[in-house]
């Protein structure tokens, strides 16, 4: 360079033009290589529906209010009830129902904004909560049972229903088919009204997923209405509770709550712990010694 450089220039330190340095190249703006699949032979759009529509079974709820509020095209596009669909049991990992009453982006909501049962009913009652998850319903046939042992051998002419009474479990009819979200609730006494009563209870809180939407529930038309209980009088070392489909008791899945020593916790782990499965779900809080 410092050769080229003394060639270019006169003795007397004037530039001569025709020895001047000549670039091969101008210079310009740096520029990102045009990607093939935009170039002008391209068929592709960004709006294409088909690409979006896999592009957003990958978000969560959240992320899909914020695209669809970006334009119209997005908002037609996303609030599709079948996007909905998938995002919803691929969040709450159940098998998908048979029917549904409203639209998949309702449930969504309904599962997904923070809402349970004592915001609606007993608030002053109602001290912390803990989501434990979905389960389904196939059956019209629920088992409540305070144990989570697997059911006995069924006699000659004996029921399963049958049996599962004779066991202390509480077997519903009519139970609502579909999706469940179950909750632990932690309130203070609600079996009684004594202001001096500091008791508190744990409660496993199972709804159908479609329950805060009905009119009645919110209005307060609908109400609880007790089906049965059972007090435990001799000495317990836990609390536990547990909610079956009767259609699944012998599934592998359900299998899995039923192994209660694997997920309940240490005798001095006084933290409740829950198990969930596709068609069950089930809690226990190990007890300290009653003053």
């Amino acid at each position: 360079m410092r050769k080229r450089l003394q060639n270019a220039t006169s003795s007397a330190g004037e530039m001569q033009p025709e020895k001047r340095i000549r670039r091969s190249k101008t210079i310009c703006s740096c520029n990102s290589p045009r990607p093939p699949f935009l170039s002008a032979h391209s068929t592709f759009s960004w709006f294409e529906e088909d690409i979006w529509t896999e592009i957003a079974k990958f978000l969560d709820g959240k992320s899909l209010v914020m695209l669809a509020a970006t334009s119209r095209w997005f908002q037609r596009v996303i609030m599709e009830d079948g996007i909905w669909k998938f995002v919803c049991l691929r969040d709450l990992q159940v098998p998908p129902p048979e029917r549904v009453a409203f639209r998949w982006c309702k449930l969504y909501t309904s599962a997904f904004d923070g809402s349970h049962s004592y915001m609606f009913r007993q608030k002053e009652k109602h001290i912390d909560w803990m989501r434990i998850g979905a389960f389904s319903f196939d059956s019209s046939v629920a088992v409540l049972a305070e144990r989570m042992s697997l059911p006995g051998k069924i006699r000659k002419g004996e029921s399963i229903e049958k049996l599962l009474r004779s066991q202390g479990c509480c077997v519903l009819d009519n139970v609502k088919s579909g999706i469940w979200i179950a909750d632990l609730q932690l309130v203070r006494c609600p079996v009684c009204d004594l202001n001096t009563c500091d008791g508190t209870m744990q409660t496993l809180d199972a709804r159908h997923i479609e329950l805060f939407l009905c009119e009645g529930y919110r209005n307060g038309s609908w109400d609880y209405q007790l089906v049965g209980s059972h007090d435990i009088k001799k000495r317990a070392d836990g609390a536990a509770g547990s909610i079956f489909d009767i259609k699944h008791l012998g599934d592998s899945s359900t299998s899995a709550v039923f192994d209660y020593k694997s997920w309940i916790g240490r005798a001095n782990d006084w933290q409740p712990k829950a198990m969930i499965a596709f068609h069950a779900v089930a809690v226990n809080t190990n007890l300290q010694e009653n003053e």
